[in-house]
């Protein structure tokens, strides 16, 4: 497990730096659905009652336009127009977060920060040949929203994606299941998963 402090967290929250979301979301009947069966009243009760999202994608994090089958960069990203790499995977991880939350579910209130520790997709000599893995890490913690106090260990969370290739992936492209749209829903379910899990101290 990686090894994080907690100032980049603090800083973050009580600055109200990066990239946020504020509470709404779907409602409940897509939260439960994010998890096989039905969540009790004391499961959702342990759970936080997420109220914004943040998420910090470093400037560290080394992007790569080269279209090679596996460059070597922590950022790799092809599913919007070229660009700022780093904005682009921040937004991806805001609209998963607006899905995500439910307003009314869960118990203590929290702000959720998300640090972005890899992103790496496939290029597009990889994804019309061989297909590969949208490699995706991130750490996920939740502070109290006054106080900017971790209510709990961060999580490091790996929510790798298959990546189809060749013909596989040019008939998702037509079907509209786009790298974004993929990606999208991906994280939306990641993130829903985490944030119905209940905070251990």
């Amino acid at each position: 497990m990686t090894r994080i402090g907690y100032g980049w967290v603090l800083a973050a929250v009580l600055a109200l730096a990066g990239c946020g979301v504020t509470g709404g979301g779907n409602g409940p009947a897509q939260a439960r659905a994010l998890v096989p069966g039905t969540l009790s009243e004391a499961q959702v009760a342990a759970a936080p009652r997420v109220t914004a999202f943040r998420v910090e994608v470093p400037a560290s994090l080394r992007a790569s336009e080269a279209n090679t089958f596996y460059p070597f960069a922590d950022l790799v990203w092809r599913g919007d127009p070229p660009g700022d790499r780093h904005a682009q995977v921040a937004a991806l991880f805001e609209e998963a977060a607006r899905r995500a939350i439910a307003a009314d579910l869960g118990g203590r209130e929290a702000v959720a920060v998300a640090r972005v520790e890899r992103f790496h997709g496939v290029t597009e000599r990889t994804r019309f040949s061989v297909g590969g893995v949208y490699s995706i890490r991130f750490t996920l913690l939740f502070v109290d929203p006054e106080t900017g106090e971790p209510l709990a260990p961060p999580r490091v969370i790996r929510a790798d994606l298959p990546a189809p290739g060749g013909n596989a992936a040019v008939e998702l492209d037509r079907q509209g299941q786009t790298e974004k749209v993929r990606v999208t829903d991906h994280l939306a379910w990641t993130l829903g998963q985490e944030f119905l899990r209940p905070l251990t101290p």
